[in-house]
């Protein structure tokens, strides 16, 4: 039934990531700031970290998303050709935008300002609207929590992300945690609807005999053992929601049912199945200041990913009124109008080798169709007079048709390349932008067509 339902995971090819807290008001990186460890991107604004540290968790007090329509996310998300969505239930620094019983740091407790609002469980209600709209949801959950007192433990200091007390020498405080963990997560699968995707992040929670060596490059000297027991867990997750899938982000085993790759596009393709999660803007959570990517390059990142046999979840930081900047619905919209004319040669997809050639991609349709993607250079507006395709990996083909377009054309096959001539009217006027789609044809497809 995993399987079953992975595969219809790469189907969808295209998916919706959200980053949103309290933290927003203050246009900072999602939970780092209270991270002890000396990076340049997590730079606090006061010099005392304890200060900071009860100024950060004060933010709930001021919480107040007023603005908020997940409705409206929702239909942008579903007009830009999206799939599926993951939401950020838990962040690592523990506040629930859910309505857990395991703590009072959550976005329904009297304490939020946002609590009187009959929205306040903003999970339910993102999670209903893109249910709605026929979208697959995905639940975000950080392992680590920097809120709770049997994770960082206010006996010591915090050095790091990590675990500050060893859980072999406190395993009442440890199982503590994992109870937490576990209920939270036993929370999200049961009164919030189907789940199809549970999204698990911060990989140094794991087991210490699965740690990576690269481990201390994650502020880690100490052998301490962060097992959360995710076959627990997992055997709970799935008897709730059948078919589940997990995602134990960079932790390998039988829990990371996909690889993760973060704001990289990799080399080759991937053996396992992957999705690259990537920012539309710079940032992850909501900055003021952030610029969006341009639609070319976008799309352009979807179509390397889904060559290379990956899916694209590009992140939305949220605004602390509740609300998408408006660049990112300007980016969705024209997304969404390139998916009408090309979304043929991306949903159902599965990569072909060579994958890609100079400026074509390719895919393959699950009924033997392939596509060769042109992508267009900057500032490019219009098709050239002539392309050619390199096809010496296709030795059937005998011509080509671009879609979006009725219009024939002429194609000649020259030492592995197929020359196209463009007609004057489609090069002034393509049937879209940023990326032209050839469907490569032969006798079969002519035959099925």
């Amino acid at each position: 039934m995993v399987l079953a339902k992975l595969e219809t995971w790469r189907d969808w090819k295209f998916g919706l990531l959200m980053h949103w807290g309290p933290y927003a008001q203050w246009g900072v990186v999602e939970s780092w700031s209270i991270c002890s460890e000396d990076e340049a991107w997590c730079r606090r604004k006061t010099p005392n970290y304890v200060e900071y540290k009860a100024q950060y968790e004060d933010l709930k007090k001021t919480f107040n998303p007023v603005q908020f329509q997940p409705s409206r996310w929702a239909n942008a998300a579903k007009a830009a050709g999206m799939r599926y969505m993951v939401f950020t239930t838990k962040h690592h620094d523990g506040f629930c935008m859910f309505d857990t019983k395991t703590t009072d740091y959550k976005v329904t407790d009297p304490g939020c300002a946002f609590a009187a609002d009959p929205r306040a469980n903003l999970t339910r209600g993102i999670f209903d609207a893109f249910r709605e709209q026929g979208l697959g949801i995905g639940a975000y959950f950080s392992k680590p929590d920097w809120h709770s007192e049997d994770y960082w433990w206010p006996n010591f200091a915090t050095p790091d992300r990590h675990v500050n007390y060893d859980p072999a020498k406190y395993p009442e405080r440890w199982k503590a945690f994992q109870d937490q963990t576990y209920t939270q997560i036993e929370e999200l699968l049961s009164d919030y609807g189907r789940v199809d995707i549970l999204w698990l992040d911060g990989a140094w929670v794991r087991p210490i005999d699965n740690m990576p060596k690269e481990y201390e490059s994650w502020g880690r000297k100490k052998d301490w053992n962060q097992d959360i027991d995710m076959p627990r867990i997992a055997k709970m997750a799935r008897g709730k929601q059948p078919g589940l899938i997990i995602v134990d982000r960079w932790v390998s085993g039988r829990y990371e049912n996909y690889l993760t790759p973060e704001q990289k596009l990799p080399e080759e393709p991937l053996d396992e199945p992957w999705e690259a999660c990537m920012t539309m803007g710079r940032s992850w959570s909501y900055t003021p200041t952030d610029r969006m990517k341009p639609t070319r390059e976008l799309i352009q990142l979807l179509v390397q990913i889904v060559a290379k046999g990956g899916n694209l979840l590009l992140n939305i930081g949220v605004s602390p009124t509740g609300e998408y900047p408006p660049d990112a619905y300007d980016r969705l919209r024209d997304i969404g109008a390139w998916m009408k004319v090309n979304s043929q040669a991306i949903y159902g997809t599965r990569p072909v080798a060579p994958y890609r050639r100079g400026r074509f991609c390719y895919t393959r349709a699950e009924t033997g169709e392939v596509y060769a993607l042109y992508l267009a250079q900057e500032k490019q507006a219009g098709l050239p007079a002539e392309v050619s395709i390199p096809v010496s990996d296709f030795p059937e083909v005998t011509g080509a048709r671009l879609l979006g377009s009725d219009l024939p054309l002429t194609a000649d096959l020259e030492v592995g390349q197929l020359r196209i001539t463009i007609p004057a009217s489609l090069q002034n006027r393509p049937p879209c932008e940023h990326v032209w789609t050839f469907q490569l044809l032969s006798t079969r497809t002519r035959e099925r067509s």
